[in-house]
């Protein structure tokens, strides 16, 4: 009896360490944005699914800020405010790409700091 329970203890530890492992290629990022409406967080949110390294993210309107949960091995916090520009939207204090703003939705292009001006 106490073979299976010393085992199980061990499995339970290397289960626990590849958890602890696979949670150490992961980080958070929250960047100022630009989004002023609900078509902002979905054109933010699509493009990011498409990001490599980016497993989740969430817009925040009150707050005005995009929250990215995202591989270390596979990308980076500039890499990902790059995007953000990309996208037609401000990210901390990177303007965002004119031609991309200029291809946003008319209600995305209210003057709420986008930073093409």
């Amino acid at each position: 009896m106490k073979k299976y329970l010393i085992l199980a203890f061990l499995m339970f530890g290397l289960a626990a360490q590849k958890t602890i492992a696979q949670d150490s290629k992961t980080a958070e990022l929250t960047i100022s944005t630009s989004a002023v409406c609900h078509m902002c967080v979905s054109t933010i949110e699509k493009n990011f699914a498409f990001e490599k390294g980016v497993k989740s993210s969430t817009v925040n309107l009150e707050a005005n800020t995009v929250t990215i949960v995202y591989r270390t091995d596979k990308t980076n916090p500039d890499a990902l405010k790059m995007a953000l520009t990309r996208f037609g939207y401000q990210a901390d204090d990177l303007p965002a790409d004119a031609k991309a703003y200029e291809k946003l939705h008319e209600c995305c292009q209210s003057d709420h700091g986008h930073g093409t001006h």
